[in-house]
């Protein structure tokens, strides 16, 4: 068994290395002058099991190229099985045609990572689930959800939680989270007026004097958390927070969090942290990397990796 890791999130690669009790793999991956990605895998991995980290966030386009051409190195070298471990999978958000003459990018990174020599995939909370039905070849999508719900009743009252889905969109994921600790339910109803811009409408379900949790798997802008909590502040609850998979952040996301009505917002490392939201008051990280690490052990030894979660 061998672990490979890229450049978009050494950190979390090395945690899961720890938690292994394992090495990296020593891997070269760097660039030429024009930016071309050169890569070098500087041990045997012939007849070998490699597991190659990468999370496809930003720089989306680099980190992808560097993935594949990792996995195509590990594949000339003659390596038994190849799984690529995807923390965060970039462009999943684009899994459907939005209007005429647009692309289902989702499946084209799909079929770029089977062509490329991946035997299996491993990921975490991917943005719609049908994308597992885009590839050819296994796919565990892992949850989130027993990190979260950790720290969840480490940090408040469960009796006194109502967790809370930020659009109709995500009311599976919320659920399936109130579940594990009996907590009621609510939903934002929101209006996308235009891309990057949503209005909330509505407050579906009873949150006066609760503490409010709003699940989501991806923050971008954090515009849709803002938003909602601001709603539901004004219907009583007494504070809200947010859990959220994926911190991509972009932009001003960081500043904008920090300036907004959200007690706290806590992410996990699938995406290596900026220095803006290492500093920031009220964003934390936990970290997913002992379920990665052990849902990488299990895959190696054939063993159920969905009994981590039922």
């Amino acid at each position: 068994m061998k672990l490979v890791s890229g450049n978009s999130n050494r950190p979390l690669a090395e945690a899961m290395a720890a938690y292994l009790n394992m090495p990296m793999t020593k891997c070269i991956v760097r660039r030429f002058a024009d930016m071309e990605i050169f890569v070098e895998i500087q041990e045997n991995v012939r007849g070998e099991d490699v597991f190659v980290v990468q999370s496809t966030s930003y720089p989306a386009n680099d980190n992808l190229m560097e993935l594949l051409i990792i996995i195509d190195a590990a594949r000339r070298a003659s390596a038994r099985r190849i799984t690529a471990v995807l923390p965060y999978y970039g462009y999943a958000r684009q899994d459907r045609k939005p209007g005429a003459r647009t692309p289902i990018s989702a499946k084209l990174v799909a079929n770029m990572i089977t062509r490329a020599g991946a035997d299996r995939v491993l990921t975490l909370d991917l943005h719609a689930l049908q994308i597992q039905g885009f590839f050819d070849i296994p796919v565990d999508n892992l949850f989130a959800a027993p990190v979260l719900v950790k720290d969840i009743k480490s940090q408040t009252d469960a009796e006194n939680v109502t967790v809370v889905s930020p659009d109709v969109g995500g009311v599976a994921r919320a659920r399936a989270l109130a579940k594990r600790f009996g907590a009621p339910l609510a939903i934002v109803d929101k209006r996308r007026e235009r891309h990057g811009e949503s209005k909330v409408m509505n407050i579906i379900g009873d949150v006066g004097g609760r503490s409010c949790i709003l699940v989501d798997d991806i923050i971008d802008s954090g515009g849709t958390l803002c938003n909602a909590a601001d709603a539901l502040l004004e219907q009583g609850a007494t504070d809200v927070s947010a859990y959220i998979t994926h911190g991509v952040l972009s932009g001003g996301a960081v500043a904008r969090i920090s300036a907004s009505s959200l007690k706290n917002l806590v992410i996990t490392d699938t995406i290596q942290a900026t220095e803006a939201v290492r500093v920031s008051h009220n964003i934390r990280t936990v970290s997913i990397a002992p379920l990665l690490g052990e849902a990488i052990g299990r895959t190696a030894q054939e063993k159920s990796v969905s009994s981590l979660f039922y």
